[in-house]
């Protein structure tokens, strides 16, 4: 312990607030509140056995620490959480990639709102539904939502007419006018509900609007709104009523060698209407009760939702502080209670139960990544007779269109997955006008390993047969490269030429090692094929322009710069056009006009 924490120490106040550990380097290692300043802080700083070793390897990189006061203890845990998420300490507890979640964002803040998934909540007044963790469950529910309701997708509300969602019956048009703003509303309170669990709400709603339109005649609304009514019942039939009145949240946690899980099961209006499960990091060496406090600080300062009661698995020494700071959230009385028997133990038994059945699920995938990553490296150095496996890999291959705009890629491979940092393109000019794989190959070897002093791989891969082969090894070896193994990978058989065989070598069908080299190569393809696509794009962009009267190289620029894409300079108008510096209104015009001649002539 140094000095100035020693100084510090003694004139810390018995108030409570949070404190902020920092490293040599005066980066945050650790987050935490307390009751009392002094004598939470005071204690890590003591000659405790009692220390996990987890703490201990903390306190000894702690260099200085940092205190901010609060008024209130709720006021310190606030504090806290929101530090913990800005920061992510090293030796803090923390959600798995927490910033990544998506959302379900209801625009409320529009007068005709819509629908759809971000990963930024602001206060915006809008309404946000999650976070969720299954990406494609959420697609698929945003996918259910827009057939149950015919909320507008699009996000400018200037269309002169209706678009095709409006004609296969999946938008209202309220950029055209087709519906009331007030109509609409009702629509997006019934979506609101509908994403509440409270369905039961939202059939009273559609019953009474089916049967207003029916008395006035209008059979076609009576209609959309009866199939709306029958499709809403169909899902809430799926959802199984487990406690019969209110909303709770049901929280199971379960860990194993790999880690540790929290799943929560969503109850409202009495019907589960979802779950989520969450992986939480640096869980090794802290206690149930530790993981499960700091999950709930953490889940429930981002969550979009508070239920009146949360339903936990084990008592926690801070239950009547989250309740505060959770009531103070909710603006009403929130309960955490830890059901012992009946329906609301069975829930949270159940959910306990499907938080190991994630972190088998988990183990599983991690064990089969492995396999295909690591295990496919180890495997591949062995059929290929390498001393060492191939740790790092990188792979070539060209790409043109009858020898134009000639285009190679480079892709890296490091323990069996791409490191996407380190890929490179190259325009080759070599062989420009005439197509030339072998002098191509031979000019991206060239540029990357021509010199003596650059860093290499374990081992090298020219997507092509023995001709590529030939190409590149007579540069790598020019350069007194002797050592690093290079291959060639013909597309035809998937055969491996190896440098001094006559015969390839033949990866067996249904091996990992197979499916690894085939995804280099189809990466370095794709990678390869985007390049070229985009020069060649480019190249056609410029020949339609140079074809316009009053267009040359400076407001050809200016066009590109400012539209990027030839479809939306097409798109246009002449107004945007003339008001870009450097253009003028008959030059706007002309670009105007020589897109909707039918005359454009493509190079």
């Amino acid at each position: 312990m140094n000095n100035i924490i020693e100084e510090k120490l003694v004139l810390l106040p018995h108030s409570p607030g949070v404190y902020i550990m920092k490293d040599a380097k005066g980066k945050i290692i650790y987050v935490g509140k307390a009751i009392s300043l002094k004598n939470r802080v005071t204690q890590y700083f003591r000659q405790n056995s009692s220390h996990s070793p987890k703490v201990r390897a903390m306190v000894a990189r702690i260099e200085d620490f940092e205190t901010i006061l609060t008024g209130t203890e709720v006021e310190a845990l606030i504090l806290e959480c929101n530090l913990i998420k800005k920061h992510r300490p090293k030796y803090n507890i923390s959600l798995k990639d927490d910033k990544t979640y998506p959302y379900l964002k209801v625009t409320t803040n529009e007068p005709f709102p819509r629908v759809h998934i971000t990963r930024k909540v602001q206060r915006d007044g809008a309404k946000y539904f999650g976070p969720y963790t299954n990406v494609t469950a959420l697609h698929e529910s945003l996918k259910l939502l827009k057939r149950l309701f015919p909320i507008r997708s699009c996000r400018r509300m200037d269309a002169k007419r209706p678009c095709l969602e409006h004609h296969i019956k999946r938008c209202l048009a309220p950029c055209a006018g087709k519906i009331s703003q007030v109509d609409y509303q009702l629509m997006v309170d019934e979506v609101l509900m509908f994403l509440e669990g409270r369905t039961e709400q939202v059939e009273k709603n559609l019953e009474k609007r089916m049967g207003q339109a029916a008395e006035q005649l209008e059979f076609e609304e009576a209609g959309r709104l009866r199939d709306q009514l029958l499709a809403v019942r169909k899902i809430s039939e799926k959802q199984r009523i487990v406690t019969g009145v209110g909303d709770q949240d049901a929280i199971g946690m379960a860990r194993s060698a790999i880690g540790v899980c929290v799943q929560i099961f969503y109850v409202r209006s009495g019907k589960m209407v979802g779950r989520d499960h969450f992986l939480l990091d640096g869980s090794e060496e802290e206690t149930d009760e530790a993981l499960l406090t700091a999950f709930l600080k953490q889940y429930y300062n981002q969550a979009t939702f508070i239920p009146r009661e949360v339903l936990l698995p084990m008592e926690i020494s801070e239950q009547n502080l989250l309740e505060e700071w959770l009531g103070e959230q909710k603006k009403t009385k929130v309960i955490l209670a830890v059901p012992k028997r009946g329906t609301k133990r069975d829930i949270v038994e159940m959910a306990i139960g499907n938080a190991e059945k994630a972190l088998a699920d988990e183990s599983t995938r991690i064990q089969q990544s492995e396999a295909q990553t690591i295990g496919a490296v180890k495997e591949l150095g062995e059929y290929l007779g390498l001393v060492h496996p191939p740790t790092r890999m990188e792979c070539f291959d060209i790409s043109h269109i009858q020898g134009s705009e000639t285009v190679a890629s480079m892709v890296v491979f490091e323990d069996g997955s791409p490191k996407k940092s380190d890929y490179r393109r190259f325009k080759i000019a070599s062989a420009e006008g005439k197509p030339d794989d072998f002098k191509s190959m031979r000019e991206v070897t060239t540029r990357r390993y021509g010199k003596k002093d650059v860093e290499l791989p374990d081992l090298i891969i020219i997507d092509g047969g023995k001709g590529q082969l030939s190409s590149a090894l007579e540069i790598i070896r020019g350069a007194g490269h002797l050592m690093v193994p290079v291959v060639g990978l013909a597309k035809r058989f998937e055969e491996v030429f190896v440098e001094g065989q006559s015969e390839p070598v033949i990866l067996p069908r249904n091996s990992q090692a197979l499916y690894l080299i085939q995804r280099i190569r189809d990466e370095a393809h794709r990678f390869a094929i985007t390049y070229h696509r985009s020069l060649r794009n480019k190249r056609n962009l410029v020949s339609v322009l140079d074809n316009v009267e009053g267009i040359g190289p400076k407001r050809r620029k200016i066009l590109l710069e400012h539209f990027g894409t030839l479809a939306k300079i097409k798109e246009a108008s002449v107004e945007e056009m003339a008001g870009l510096d450097g253009m003028n209104l008959p030059t706007a015009e002309a670009v105007y006009n020589y897109f909707r001649s039918g005359l454009i002539i493509r190079r």
